[in-house]
């Protein structure tokens, strides 16, 4: 969180790196990295750097969504960070504590809705209903929040059968907090410009598209975990 907080600083506040496709590519190839190189116990060193390297664009691609929410209220980011924490605190929890595997059977439910928000994404960027847009983005929230119920589980799982991989561990929650956090942004920042009679779909859209894109990819390593 801290690396990602760095991105989005050096983003906002200094000229050394800008969001752009570069780091969007840079992003991906991080992520890639980290997921193509298994833990074998001597590049620990390697696979953090890629971890905290993913963690820091990652901040660094949610910028220009920074700035033009400060733009708006600045305030909003506080309370989409607070938000997440509940969500993300309250459905881990009731995880940890429900019987040991009982909401394992909803990773194949999820990555196929997942597919499909994928999918969809990249169709609304062509095609902008707003109907169609607000419905997609509830329905993500709630994705992630599955997911949030879904890895913990399976972290779990993991570790019960031996699984002391961390770093990709960290990955998995990250992405699920960083997902809630970006829809919730999405969701406050359009109720205070309703309140203004503006709209802010059309700006919004391509982070949505390269976010499930982003989850899609860390979910092909879920679903071969759980084989």
């Amino acid at each position: 969180m801290v690396s990602a907080a760095a991105g989005s600083y050096i983003h906002l506040y200094t000229e050394l790196l800008q969001a752009n496709m570069l780091t969007t590519l840079g992003t991906f190839g991080l992520l890639l990295a980290l997921i193509s190189t298994p833990d074998n116990g001597k590049n620990q060193k390697l696979r953090l750097s890629y971890l905290l390297g993913f963690a820091l664009l990652s901040g660094l691609g949610l910028g220009p969504l920074f700035q033009m929410i400060i733009a708006i209220n600045p305030s909003i980011i506080v309370s989409a960070l607070i938000g997440t924490t509940v969500v993300f605190v309250s459905f881990s929890i009731s995880s940890l504590l429900a019987e040991r595997g009982r909401w394992l059977y909803l990773g194949g439910t999820l990555l196929s809705l997942l597919n499909t928000m994928v999918l969809f994404s990249f169709i609304n960027l062509f095609v902008r209903w707003s109907f169609f847009y607000q419905a997609h983005l509830y329905v993500g929230l709630f994705l992630m929040c599955g997911f949030v119920i879904y890895d913990t589980q399976l972290i779990i799982e993991k570790f019960h059968m031996g699984s002391k991989d961390f770093i990709l561990h960290s990955l998995d929650l990250f992405i699920d907090f960083i997902a809630i956090f970006r829809h919730l942004l999405i969701i406050l920042t359009q109720k205070v410009k309703k309140k203004n009679g503006n709209h802010i779909t059309s700006i919004i859209i391509n982070h949505e598209a390269c976010l499930y894109t982003l989850i899609c990819f860390t979910g092909i390593g879920k679903r071969e975990a759980k084989t």
